[in-house]
């Protein structure tokens, strides 16, 4: 277990080194990924080692015994031709590759179950590594959100300042004064130009025209029972009283030329 231990102090050293001179946590981040892939590698690395010194061992206990078995049989084959000195040595041999192969074999289980927990060390190692990337890019997306929060607080808090409001009030007040300068001018124009007499029957005539929609308006309004209904409208009555006048007129003048008449008779 030593092995991930030093790949954990180097992970921390390294992370601690970049978190304290991180200016961009984006490629902080990416760099602790690349860091520890790299320590991935070189970590799985070394576990093949372990497995592979692993099987050699129980390649050699098993070979122990292999030997045994075979010194066994020649044991028996000495035995057979009645050669009990040979048997004897024959078994001595036989006795020391199950010793061998016994103490291989108990090495080589020692060393097993040390391979077991680096293998699991290292799916471990795996499974933060996938963990870490999914992390950084929650963290990633934290940041930018962050960012561009304090992009729009700096923006409001620019926007916030009355020198900008103060220039958008006199750029205001200065178009308003054009428009006025100009409205006064085509007045000008209007009433200091050309024939004055026919400017004046202009007016007369728009004022008319005024006048024969207020008409209008009140002939709608009787028609729609909203005001009660006359003899005849407002510009007939008026004719009608001018009409009056016309005859009250003509009856004094007749009654003038009737009195000089009388008067040239006498």
């Amino acid at each position: 277990m030593g092995l991930f231990d030093r790949l954990s102090g180097l992970l921390r050293s390294n992370i601690n080194d970049l978190i304290s001179r991180a200016e961009d946590p984006e490629k902080m981040l990416n760099q602790i990924l690349v860091d520890m892939r790299s320590q991935l590698a070189k970590a799985k690395q070394q576990v093949a080692t372990a497995i592979a010194d692993e099987k050699r061992l129980r390649d050699q206990a098993d070979g122990e015994y292999r030997q045994g078995a075979d010194w066994e049989k020649r044991a028996m084959l000495a035995l057979q031709e009645g050669r009990e000195d040979l048997a004897k040595q024959a078994l001595v041999r036989q006795s020391e590759h199950m010793t061998h192969a016994q103490q291989l074999e108990q090495t080589w289980e020692t060393h097993r179950l040390e391979t077991e927990k680096l293998k699991n060390s290292l799916r471990d190692l795996n499974d933060k590594i996938e963990e870490a990337k999914r992390k950084k890019n929650l963290l990633v997306a934290r940041q930018r959100r962050a960012q561009a929060q304090k992009r729009i607080a700096e923006t409001m808090s620019s926007l916030s300042e009355k020198s900008a409001f103060e220039a958008f009030a006199r750029m205001e007040e200065r178009i308003e004064q054009s428009e006025r300068q100009l409205k006064a001018s085509v007045e000008i124009d209007e009433e200091f130009s050309g024939d004055t007499l026919a400017n004046q029957f202009k007016q007369l005539e728009r004022g008319a025209a005024s006048t024969n929609v207020d008409v209008r308006l009140i002939e709608l309004k009787q028609k729609m029972g909203m005001l009660p209904a006359s003899s005849a409208p407002p510009s007939q009555r008026q004719l009608g009283k001018g009409a009056n006048v016309e005859h009250d007129e003509e009856t004094v003048h007749a009654e003038i030329d009737d009195t000089g008449s009388e008067k040239k008779g006498r």
